[in-house]
């Protein structure tokens, strides 16, 4: 495994396991910035949003890159207002126009919004259809959530988006995804920095000659998630991105695993109907 490393999506597309999350990233030089030093460093996934701001900055900093557009991932997503078949469409065309681009590699659902998500799922199978996306998926999607949609869909989510970390350990979530052949995506994966001071994460840190952020970060990977770093620091993007020199243990992974505490430092869909 390296920072080049991918896992296939059930539609056969290569999805790098390893991306810059740009949430909160502030749109213009600050983002161009830190996608072009995360592209420079070797990540070859880039995770945006219409409700992010800063579509126009990534595709910027891509289209500025040496690299081929088609050797980079661009996932942006569908936001909660923009729901329905005709508003899906044009959120997504939108979206492409802000990032001057042709077509994203996944386009999601940002949330399950009721009553209309289903409409909005039959508007992603179209943009699938046209090659507007080359693959498509939800985020913040839950069990029951994803077992509506397996009912009356005719493309299986390729991904869900979710916030994971080993203090938000969506073991029965990750287990479900696995069965459905969807691949789980790891959102907030170090915690918004709530958790790096915990003494299990230092003693492991310690014991490895790595921070506890790369111990987050590779622990998702070993749960063979695809996982989704925020940063617009060019160290801590190096950071994030140097966690192939060591593997953690399988007594590590359990110890790891059982700080789960249900902790969410984002939105809770759990009871979203």
């Amino acid at each position: 495994m390296d920072i080049g490393s991918t896992a296939t999506l059930n539609n056969g597309i290569e999805m790098p396991l390893l991306g810059l999350g740009v949430y909160l990233t502030p749109d213009g030089k600050i983002c161009r910035q830190a996608v072009t030093e995360a592209l420079d460093f070797g990540y070859r996934h880039v995770d945006t949003a219409r409700i992010y701001e800063n579509e126009k900055s990534v595709g910027k900093a891509i289209h500025e890159s040496e690299i081929p557009r088609e050797e980079i991932f661009v996932t942006t997503k569908l936001w909660n207002s923009d729901h329905g078949y005709d508003r899906t469409i044009a959120a997504c065309k939108e979206s492409l126009d802000r990032l001057g681009m042709d077509y994203v590699d996944c386009y999601l659902i940002h949330w399950p919004v009721e009553e209309l998500r289903s409409e909005s799922w039959r508007a992603m199978e179209t943009l699938h259809e046209e090659g507007l996306c080359r693959s498509i998926g939800v985020s913040n999607y839950m069990i029951h959530h994803l077992e509506e949609l397996m009912g009356e869909c005719n493309v299986v989510p390729a991904a869900n988006q979710v916030e994971f970390s080993p203090f938000l350990f969506q073991e029965r979530l990750l287990a479900f995804c696995r069965s459905q052949g969807i691949m789980l995506q790891a959102y907030s994966p170090l915690t918004k920095g709530q958790r790096l001071d915990d003494p299990l994460l230092a003693t492991i840190a310690d014991r490895h000659g790595v921070t506890a952020a790369q111990v987050l970060i590779r622990w998702a990977l070993q749960h063979d998630v695809v996982v989704l770093p925020k940063s617009q620091d060019p160290q801590r993007i190096r950071e994030n991105g140097s966690i192939y020199g060591f593997e953690l243990t399988e007594e590590e992974m359990q110890q790891l695993n059982g700080l789960d505490e249900g902790l969410r430092t984002s939105w809770d869909p759990t009871h979203q109907p």
